[in-house]
């Protein structure tokens, strides 16, 4: 229960590869000192007297993404979760298991900004402005273009706007050449991709309105999830069969999932993606977590539905 819980709290959205991300924790100039007043995700109003120096990170997609545009040494707190890059590990949990998290200790970081994103309810946002801290809503974003927005304006907040406009750039030019090798196919693998197997008789899987499911059609698949209802649906073993899928993505490797274990279940030894040795684990994080990662996961989806197609 406590690993479906997790996945569905890590997933919330409306998306090894060959560039990576890189991380620079070294920051290449200082923060201009110059007043900021941007609006979050929430509607509000948010100022700074200067891009803020002490970060309290709430979310594990806004401590990549601070890292990502190189204001890693400005991060002071970060929720539980927070895993990428490895340098985060260095800073200092502030909880956030089942969205509880340690305001008291938040508030002896003397934050000059906490970074809150769509994991994290309103109320939360409220209880942290009730104790004088200045707190940013980073929206979850819909699209790839939405989350450079995001990019920038983490670099806007922290002064690393430069480093940010560098990212996007990178990152843009990245999707474009993905882009430039999908649109033209017209042959798509029928994709099946796995985000928990508690309940393996009624699995969950990317639905509609989800980067899971933006990325693999991106990637130059069709995810047989986009059929269903809601954005963390539920499919069952019989539709399974009746997709037969030629590709499954165990997004739930981290947990334990494997391909031998996917063959041995009730009736997927009928599958194509089985029978062909189609059946993957997947980084989830690449999906799951709406950062700049997000292109990571393009370009690996990419290469495992189109192997010939990428080097």
């Amino acid at each position: 229960m406590f690993r479906k819980l997790f996945v569905l709290l890590m997933a919330v959205l409306v998306l090894t590869a060959c560039n990576p991300v890189k991380v620079d924790m070294t920051p290449t100039a200082q923060p201009t000192l110059a007043s900021i007043t941007l609006t979050d995700g929430l509607g509000r109003t948010v100022s700074l007297p200067a891009p803020a120096q002490r970060v309290v990170s709430l979310a594990p997609s806004n401590t990549e993404i601070l890292f990502a545009v190189g204001a890693g040494a400005q991060v002071v707190g970060r929720d539980m979760f927070s895993d990428y890059p490895a340098e985060a590990a260095s800073v200092q949990d502030i909880g956030g298991s089942m969205g509880e998290y340690n305001l008291e200790a938040i508030v002896a970081l003397q934050p000059d900004l906490v970074l809150a994103g769509g994991i994290n309810p309103p109320e939360l946002v409220a209880s942290l402005e009730g104790l004088g801290l200045t707190v940013y809503f980073l929206p979850n974003p819909a699209t790839l273009e939405e989350m450079y927005a995001n990019l920038e304006t983490v670099g806007a907040l922290t002064g690393r706007g430069s480093e940010a406009a560098a990212l996007v750039e990178s990152l843009t030019a990245r999707v474009a050449a993905v882009d430039a090798v999908i649109l033209p196919l017209s042959y798509r693998p029928t994709v099946y991709y796995e985000i928990d197997a508690t309940n393996p008789a009624s699995p969950y899987t990317y639905g509609p309105g989800t980067f899971g499911d933006l990325l693999i059609q991106r990637a130059g698949g069709f995810n047989i999830g986009s059929q269903l209802e809601g954005q963390w649906a539920t499919i069952s073993l019989e539709k399974l069969v009746a997709d037969n899928p030629s590709i499954v993505l165990l997004g739930d490797a981290a947990w334990g999932e494997t391909p031998e274990k996917f063959a041995a279940r009730p009736g997927m030894d009928a599958l194509d993606a089985v029978k062909n040795g189609q059946v993957y684990p997947f980084d989830d994080n690449l999906v799951s977590r709406p950062g700049p990662r997000l292109v990571d996961g393009l370009e690996a989806l990419a290469k495992l539905l189109h192997p010939g197609l990428f080097k």
